[in-house]
């Protein structure tokens, strides 16, 4: 809300007026066609080169535990695991299973490398101990001040990396990155690039929490500077990659063209107009070709939520948003004659939204998935209301009441069942485990609850907004806003290694089901990025994201 909505005494209503920036983008995404010939060319050399790369990874068993580490962590790197998935499992498992216990002694004093297969182990979901970490510690458990950079580079920053995969009580890596942090601080001035570019960037945004694409994109431009790098596998990265952002394109100009068919700029001016962030937010959660219908689904989904929470946020009053919240929760059309006309153009889009999908996915027999999505819907809207009320009538309610509404606004609940809508191999058990609402879930949606409020509070505090987690948590413990801050903080750290924690086997479902979890909180950590919100102000945020992953191609 920007500010209360006042009814005076001859029913004139005074809205709030939130003048949220227009879109950044205009028409510039509306039309996209692939040049056939081009996609086709690069189509027949991929699946040279991707023969090329088989073979690379057969022949690694062969190879030292390094070279195949190093092998596995640049094809993942360079955006191409997803054609190798059962041989990079088999490579991995291998591995895993020839030193479960990183008793073997071939690599006993290489950071780097000790560090690569912690990391690369714990993010296929190997529960293995970091006390591998304990050799390069000294008698009192600090890390041995003999690793600072000047020595060992590579190893402090692979070190650095693998200290984000940390789980609950982890001390040891908590330490680690406290040591690798400091020295990699205080040594990028002396280093020599591409290493240099590299412990920078890591250092903004480390690896684990950061939008797999967007580190594709980055991390072929470092590649081409290595001097030991492989051109196979390079210039399979730069036509995979232009190939696919091809797909990305049509997706998005497709998404463009539904959200200005719907007009809402004109109809509904009060509200955000970024369809270009939501599609970009869907390639955060899976960017391969096999997820095409389930990006077109969660971009129109976060696009039209969008749409909603402004609606309630920005412009309605109580009693119309309790109607509002009514129709939604009987979802049926014939409750359109209830509302004000200007509602009348959301619902309508939502009801047809969800039709739509149930006949797009009738044809595969997954139709019944959509009613999973429809409830979450509801749950957001009955939230949003509760939310509104507070503040309209200025209710100030203790934090965890607070917190335990807030859950919900976060969009999380939303976004991570909508997000297997178009996932074939998403099934009714995934649905119904969602459903329980399991810890990986709750940390994901605490998470984008609490960075989020972080990152709104001054402007929601300029509105005359109360009832912000902030504000709340200052007032039921009488603290500073810098304290209330670092408590927020403190949740998202316990929240990331939850996250961490339920990726570990045995896992209840798929890892290819969990892979969207931890990649809804990997969006999170890049699009609030020192705590601005960069959805609704993507200029510094994302925009140069979303120019390199869809409008720049890579030059071959």
């Amino acid at each position: 809300m920007t500010q209360a909505a006042l009814i005076n005494n001859d029913e004139q209503i005074v809205r709030p007026v939130a003048n949220f920036s227009p879109s950044l983008w205009g028409d510039s995404f509306h039309s996209f066609s692939v040049d056939n010939q081009v996609a086709e060319k690069y189509g027949q050399e991929i699946e040279t080169l991707k023969e090329e790369t088989k073979s690379m990874l057969a022949a690694a068993c062969e190879r030292s535990l390094a070279e195949k580490l190093n092998l596995i962590d640049t094809v993942e790197r360079l955006g191409l695991a997803y054609h190798f998935e059962k041989q990079i499992d088999d490579r991995l498992d291998q591995i895993y299973k020839e030193d479960p216990n990183f008793e073997g002694h071939e690599y006993i004093n290489d950071l780097y490398t000790c560090a690569l297969q912690f990391r690369m182990l714990r993010q296929h979901g190997y529960n293995i101990s970091p006390k591998i970490f304990s050799r390069f510690q000294d008698a009192n458990g600090k890390f041995k001040e003999s690793l600072s950079l000047s020595k060992d580079a590579k190893g402090l920053l692979s070190l650095y990396e693998a200290s984000h995969v940390r789980t609950h009580g982890e001390d040891i890596l908590e330490e680690a990155f406290a040591f690798a942090t400091a020295h990699l601080e205080s040594a990028t001035p002396h280093l020599k690039s591409p290493l240099s570019k590299q412990v920078m960037h890591a250092l903004e945004q480390s690896l684990h929490k950061s939008i797999p694409r967007v580190e594709t994109r980055y991390f072929i431009s470092i590649y081409e500077e290595e001097e030991l790098k492989n051109d196979v596998l390079l210039r399979f990265a730069k036509l995979d990659y232009n190939l696919l952002q091809m797909l990305h394109k049509q997706e998005l100009s497709q998404v463009s063209r539904w959200w200005k068919d719907l007009d809402f700029v004109t109809t509904l001016p009060y509200a955000r107009d970024r369809a270009v962030e939501c599609y970009f937010w869907t390639m955060g959660v899976y960017a391969e070709p096999q997820y095409s219908q389930a990006r077109v689904m969660l971009a129109k989904t976060i696009a039209m939520i969008s749409i909603v929470d402004d609606t309630f946020d920005a412009y309605g009053i109580v009693k119309e948003l309790e109607v509002y919240t009514d129709a939604i929760q009987r979802w049926d059309i014939s409750q359109i004659d209830r509302l004000p006309d200007y509602m009348k153009i959301s619902f309508k889009a939502l009801i047809d939204l969800y039709e739509d999908y149930e006949k797009e996915l009738s044809t595969d027999g997954r139709s019944y998935v959509v009613h999973y999505a429809k409830e979450r819907m509801k749950e957001i809207v009955r939230n949003y209301f509760v939310e509104a009320k507070w503040f309209i009538e200025g209710y100030m309610p203790p934090v965890s009441e607070y917190l335990n509404n807030a859950l919900a606004t976060s969009t999380y609940y939303l976004l991570t069942t909508t997000s297997y809508l178009g996932m074939k191999s998403a099934a009714r058990d995934d649905f119904e485990w969602l459903d329980t609402n399991p810890k990986i879930l709750e940390a994901n949606v605490t998470l984008c609850r609490v960075v989020d409020d972080i990152a709104t509070y001054e402007v929601e505090k300029g509105r005359g907004q109360i009832a912000t987690g902030i504000e709340c948590y200052m007032r039921d413990y009488g603290v500073s806003t810098e304290v209330a801050m670092e408590k927020f903080q403190e949740m998202a750290e316990i929240a990331w290694k939850d996250v961490n924690e339920g990726f570990l086997r045995p896992t209840p479902v798929s890892t290819e089901i969990l892979t969207r979890i931890l990649n809804l909180a990997r969006i999170i950590d890049v699009t609030y990025k020192h705590n601005q919100d960069g959805y609704t102000h993507p200029e510094k945020v994302l925009k140069p994201h979303i120019i390199a992953l869809l409008v720049d191609s890579i030059k071959i």
